[in-house]
């Protein structure tokens, strides 16, 4: 069956460079010792208009890769983190409550998978992360003209409300877990109440000759206590890129997200 309205991708490929605040007390034990410093970060954004709710639902996906080099207060540690995670999320469109705004709620799903390294230990020299969210999430787009100059600003917020995420223990090393088996607790449920996390994007689109660029600042604030471990990750990062849509034609034209 042919789609019944126009529809096209929205993609946005940018990068982009900011600060990184990291603690994990698995590799500084007893010691919340926060290591700063700066990162880079690789992100791809697609959105599309659905079949859902006569087409008032729109997806959204995100891929980002990230790597960051941080130090100790006393210069003497360096942790490296890397980290790769996927978002999938459907949101509900509402156009009609201001002119030329739309405002868009759901929910989103994240995998996240990555590492501190630690160069200074040399028992429980790294740490991995990984977990699964379902989020809360909102956004506003507002279309504007300013002397006919068009552009479009957006700000998202997501809010991680349930999920599940692998830790070891205190003290815990991986060669228990993997290699002789102790792996019991290093799945845990996690909720607001241990993982108090959150993610703010502000972004402007401006066509600038025959292309459309991207300008956006995004705050990555994750953190979480588990298994007697406390650990954050704080990135604030200031990106840029290239936006384009890319229709598909099924007898008729094409419309953006």
């Amino acid at each position: 069956v042919e789609d019944e309205i126009p529809r096209s991708v929205n993609e946005a490929t940018m990068i982009g460079i900011g600060g990184y605040n990291v603690m994990d007390t698995y590799l500084t034990p007893g010691i919340e010792t926060k290591y700063t410093g700066w990162g880079v970060r690789i992100q791809n954004e697609r959105m599309k208009i659905v079949r859902l709710a006569d087409y008032k639902v729109s997806r959204q996906q995100f891929l980002n890769v990230e790597f960051a080099s941080t130090r100790n207060a006393a210069d003497v540690a360096t942790d490296y983190v890397g980290f790769v995670d996927y978002s999938l999320g459907y949101h509900y469109r509402f156009t009609n409550l201001l002119p030329n705004l739309k405002v868009l709620t759901g929910l989103s799903g994240r995998l996240s998978g990555g590492f501190i390294y630690n160069t200074r230990n040399t028992n429980n020299p790294a740490s991995a992360r990984a977990y699964v969210n379902l989020d809360a999430s909102g956004m506003a787009i507002w279309h504007l003209k300013i002397k006919r100059y068009p552009m479009v600003l957006r700000y998202q917020v997501n809010l991680p409300v349930m999920g599940v995420l692998f830790s070891p223990h205190y003290g815990q090393s991986y060669y228990e877990i993997f290699s002789l088996g102790n792996a019991g607790g290093v799945i845990k449920f996690t909720s607001l109440h241990n993982q108090p996390s959150l993610r703010q994007m502000l972004s402007i689109d401006l066509p600038i000759g025959y292309t459309k660029m991207r300008f956006s600042y995004l705050a990555d604030l994750q953190q979480y206590k588990v298994n007697n471990i406390k650990t954050h990750t704080y990135s604030h990062v200031f990106m840029v890129g290239f936006v384009k849509d890319l229709y598909r034609i099924r007898n008729k034209k094409g419309t953006a997200p």
